[in-house]
């Protein structure tokens, strides 16, 4: 097997003409497609297990759901993400929803749940700074902290996890969680996790905003 390291994002070649696109596509040397081939195999053949088969069909059935076919050809989306979710989640046959919310979006973590409760989910939500734990716990001092000699919570995602795993929740749901918090409940997480948000603090919780300004307003991003 090569050890040739993926450089996906590199590609120069529009996505009609890629290999991984089309059987005579072009690709770079490092292209997975042509130099993972043993992998590709062995990655399949993860998909015979009947649970990762059934999520990879449903997600598949609900990519396409997503568009609308137009009469003169081409497509168009249809539903934002919070929906695309809840119709995941009834293909899926679950019932019991962990929303995992920072407290700095309590609101919208409140309509949230008041969506999907509406569907019929049952929803059960933990907030970061559950369990009132200082950072001094951790190991943090005072320069460390937002507001420096303050009494300050912990965000606590290993907490967060161990409570929806002990609530035996079918599928868990990300809302805002800090770089890095966010990584600590993916792993601790039993059940099977998605995001609806990310935090960015800047950008109204919408990183892309920055990488599509990185020409321009955002340019300093570019120097090392």
């Amino acid at each position: 097997m090569t050890k040739l390291t993926p450089t996906c994002a590199k590609c120069p070649y529009a996505w009609p003409e890629r290999l991984c696109h089309i059987e005579d596509g072009k690709g770079l040397g490092s292209c997975p497609t042509e130099t993972k081939k043993e992998l590709l195999a062995e990655s399949m053949e993860k998909y015979k297990a009947p649970q990762e088969l059934r999520c990879a069909q449903n997600a598949s059935i609900q990519e396409a759901e997503c568009y609308e076919r137009l009469e003169e050809g081409g497509v168009k989306p249809l539903k934002p993400r919070i929906l695309e979710i809840a119709e995941f989640a009834e293909k899926m046959g679950y019932q019991r929803l962990g929303l995992i919310f920072c407290v700095g979006l309590v609101s919208e973590a409140r309509a949230v749940d008041t969506f999907y409760s509406g569907r019929g989910f049952e929803v059960v939500s933990v907030a970061c700074k559950a369990g009132r734990t200082p950072k001094e716990a951790i190991g943090l001092n005072e320069e460390q902290k937002i507001l420096p000699n303050t009494s300050e919570p912990m965000c606590n995602p290993i907490f967060q996890a161990d409570i929806l795993n002990h609530e035996k929740v079918d599928f868990n749901i990300i809302m805002g969680l800090c770089v890095g918090h966010d990584s600590l409940v993916i792993k601790y997480l039993n059940a099977p996790v998605t995001v609806l948000a990310v935090k960015d603090r800047l950008m109204g919780h919408n990183p892309l905003a920055a990488v599509y300004n990185m020409g321009s307003y955002y340019a300093f991003l570019n120097n090392k």
